[in-house]
């Protein structure tokens, strides 16, 4: 089995990072949240010869998944995810997108199945549990990969910080909740990314991360 990879490309005004997880040796792998820009993440996967199996999606913000069914179309691969709990912000991203005064090519999204708590993901040889995360978004997942020891995390927690909760949907104590009984738990070691700005450890958040100390 190749080494688990991540390439990052910070999309759109938002600049969230678009990932690209993958086999360094297969060259397998797949596209979580692709905000837009999706010409760019194109370009990214072809110039990286990475044959991208699938999309997952952390949430449904539009800032995350604003270009997931135009590259689902343009790879022809399974748009995976969130949970269940977001159906409701999945299926209104256009109006998302005329709230915000952002690019009106944004869709609306459906995908091939959404997710729950307890599941498996994977590419390759590479398996990631399902962690349902809700607070910053409903049906917010997290995306764990135990063998490498590293989360995705999307925007439930950052480097310093925590996702915020006051979008519709959102809920505080539900965020610090998922944090500190869903992500904490799993180690100090633990690496991960998140969808804005850089990533991190679990062990600092813990230690220093304002929010939870």
């Amino acid at each position: 089995m190749g080494n688990l990879r991540a390439g990052v490309i910070p999309v759109t005004p938002f600049q969230q990072n678009c990932t690209i997880l993958f086999d360094e040796e297969l060259k397998c792998g797949v596209v979580v949240d692709p905000g837009g820009e999706v010409e760019r993440i194109r370009g990214a996967i072809e110039d990286n010869g990475i044959a991208v199996e699938a999309i997952w999606l952390t949430h449904g913000h539009i800032d995350h998944a604003g270009g997931a069914m135009d590259l689902k179309e343009a790879l022809g691969v399974p748009l995976i995810g969130s949970h269940e709990d977001d159906r409701e912000l999945l299926a209104n991203l256009e109006n998302q997108a005329r709230m915000f005064g952002l690019d009106q090519s944004v869709r609306n999204v459906t995908p091939d199945r959404y997710l729950s708590e307890g599941e498996t993901v994977s590419f390759g040889e590479h398996e990631f549990e399902v962690f349902h995360c809700p607070g910053h978004a409903p049906g917010h997942v997290v995306f764990f990969n135990r063998k490498a020891r590293f989360a995705h995390v999307g925007d439930v927690l950052f480097n310093g910080s925590v996702g915020r909760t006051d979008l519709p949907g959102g809920d505080h104590d539900a965020l610090i909740r998922s944090i500190r009984e869903k992500l904490l738990p799993l180690g100090d070691d633990i690496g991960f990314l998140c969808g804005h700005g850089p990533g991190g450890r679990f062990g600092d958040e813990r230690r220093s991360n304002p929010f939870l100390v």
